[in-house]
């Protein structure tokens, strides 16, 4: 079946069972090109053939007293809606070719796009500062009536940034002006985050009283704690230690630590002994055995027990079922706590974390209305774009 027979049968299957939603997007319309751009990364796609390239531009900017470097990714047309978009822990930075795609693909359907430099996720140390740095971004985007037409702004971050990205959005000197909210693949609690990438355990507690549910996680999140947190001890040799061993297995999987292991000390011990857990219910007793300021960076980023209420931006939230970095239970937990939001939750197949796979029948419906959320932000400035 072709993509745009999935969309057109995911939307007669769900109008003939419960009937459709005014707002239900259309085979054809814009939210179908943009999820097939998206989909297609670099390569050829309808959006691409129908719009103009978007062209990318230096800034160095100041907001709040402080400066910082960005890309701003512009539209071929007139702007509809800008956007500050930031991935998660990338050594790329905001050089991610993941990131520079997404981003070119949402200046295609008319946001401005602006992508900080933030040097701690390029070193995949994620601080509770991060959330600063995106506010101060925000806030000299809607200083740009040009790039914000009608005040249309909001933020849109990927996996560990979320949290930075959330608490951004309760800073009162821009939450007041923040539309929207985008995360990709956020979490709420970092403790059973730290639970899942450790043990591969999560807990789904939408399903009644919770149990532990296993899968196999993927490498990556355990490695980027460790070299994000290596540098909150106090022994320089553990800081060192535990450093290299998250370089040696972000760069080879497959390489032996052993002999870093072995040399380390108090401090380093009590890390490793949590990247090395198997149990899940020894998880809150190994973080509580962490040096103090590694508690606390966990603490000042975790979500879970913070009053959310004062946030202004509409949530949109997107988590694939099989991310094998954060749970998709973590964005249904936020979702709850932001309830009062209204959040639009989207979970699908297909998504793993922030890379697409192929998504099936009824995962492609749920992308094609988190595009249509996300272009219903922007406004209704222009005509959709239509193919047939």
């Amino acid at each position: 079946m072709t993509f745009r027979g999935v969309i057109l049968g995911a939307i007669l299957l769900l109008g003939a069972g419960c009937g459709l939603p005014d707002s239900v997007p259309v085979p054809g319309a814009e939210a179908e090109l943009v999820l097939r751009d998206m989909l297609a990364g670099d390569g050829a796609s309808d959006l691409k053939r129908l719009t103009g390239s978007p062209t990318r531009v230096d800034v160095r900017y100041t907001a709040r007293g402080r400066t910082y470097d960005g890309h701003v990714y512009l539209p071929a047309g007139p702007v509809g809606a800008g956007m500050v978009m930031v991935p998660g822990a990338s050594p790329y930075g905001r050089e991610d070719p993941r990131l520079v795609a997404f981003a070119r693909t949402l200046a295609r359907a008319r946001f401005a796009v602006l992508v900080p430099e933030l040097p701690g996720l390029k070193e995949l140390k994620v601080k509770a500062s991060d959330a600063r740095d995106l506010a101060d971004a925000f806030s000299y985007l809607i200083s740009r009536p040009d790039l914000t037409p009608g005040g249309r702004a909001g933020l849109g971050a990927t996996s560990y940034a979320v949290g930075p990205a959330v608490m951004a959005a309760l800073d009162p000197d821009v939450s007041d002006r923040m539309r929207f909210l985008l995360a990709i693949g956020g979490y709420y609690d970092l403790e059973r985050v730290v639970t899942f990438f450790t043990t591969g355990h999560y807990k789904d507690d939408s399903k009644g009283p919770a149990s532990w549910i296993r899968m196999d996680p993927g490498e990556y999140g355990k490695w980027v704690f460790l070299a994000s947190y290596s540098d909150r001890l106090t022994d320089p040799a553990d800081r060192i230690a535990l450093k290299t061993m998250a370089d040696r297995k972000l760069a080879d999987a497959a390489a032996s630590i052993d002999d870093l292991r072995t040399a380390l000390g108090a401090e380093g011990r009590s890390v490793d002994a949590l990247m090395t857990n198997a149990d899940p219910d020894k998880v809150t007793s190994l973080i509580a055995s962490l040096p103090e300021a590694a508690r606390a960076d966990i603490a000042a980023l975790n979500l879970r027990g913070r009053d959310l209420g004062a946030m202004r931006a509409r949530p949109i939230l997107v988590h694939g079922y099989d991310d094998t970095i954060v749970p998709y239970t973590e964005s249904v937990a936020l979702a709850h706590a932001l309830r009062e939001r209204s959040p639009r939750l989207y979970l699908a197949n297909g998504l793993s974390h922030v890379d697409f796979k192929q998504p099936g029948f009824m995962d492609v419906w749920n992308l094609y209305a988190a595009v249509n959320a996300l272009l219903a932000e922007r406004g209704p400035l222009f005509p959709a774009i239509r193919v047939w």
